[in-house]
């Protein structure tokens, strides 16, 4: 609908819808170029989302690939621990034996070297018997020192004369 503005002159206002006047054709061919636009558009919407799915996907494969690398460090360096304790549960297991060896050792020791032990042994393997007064000799030595002094001199002989000293004498004998 028109609007009229009231004044001395009645105008007329322009209207709220203005029909196109192009032909059939012409709207047509428009539509086609809108739709190829918009289809165009979409492919290239499309190809960002493709590109950008792959970049995603990739840096999902980066990111699992770091994580597994982490999990496999660790995983490492743990059985490396493990073994570690291992060798030194190994070792002080090795030497709580050694101790209890060495404590049983010197407790048989201690055990055979008691003096009625010995003297019992002696008697029953080796038949031996205590001496009596009769057996002991007891023999007087004088008070003499019997260490030779380091002042008495030694004579030289061939065997420790120097080989120019031989050549020398040899020389001269003849």
């Amino acid at each position: 609908m028109a609007r009229y503005q009231y004044e001395t002159s009645p105008r007329k206002l322009e209207p709220d819808f203005i029909p196109n006047r192009t032909s059939k054709k012409s709207k047509d061919l428009q539509r086609e170029r809108e739709l190829k636009e918009k289809i165009k558009q979409e492919a290239k919407e499309r190809a960002k989302q493709k590109r950008a799915a792959v970049v995603l996907k990739k840096k999902v494969v980066v990111y699992i690939a770091i994580i597994f690398a982490m999990l496999l460090v660790v995983s490492y360096r743990n059985s490396l621990i493990t073994e570690d304790f291992n060798k030194v549960k190994s070792l002080k297991a090795e030497l709580a034996t050694l101790q209890k060896e060495n404590q049983q050792t010197q407790v048989s020791l201690e055990s055979n070297l008691n003096l009625s032990k010995i003297e019992e042994e002696a008697k029953s393997r080796l038949g031996m018997q205590k001496l009596t007064n009769d057996q002991k000799i007891y023999i007087n030595l004088p008070k003499k020192d019997y260490i030779q002094s380091s002042t008495d001199s030694t004579d030289v002989t061939s065997t420790e004369k120097s080989w120019l000293e031989k050549i020398i004498e040899k020389i001269k004998g003849n």
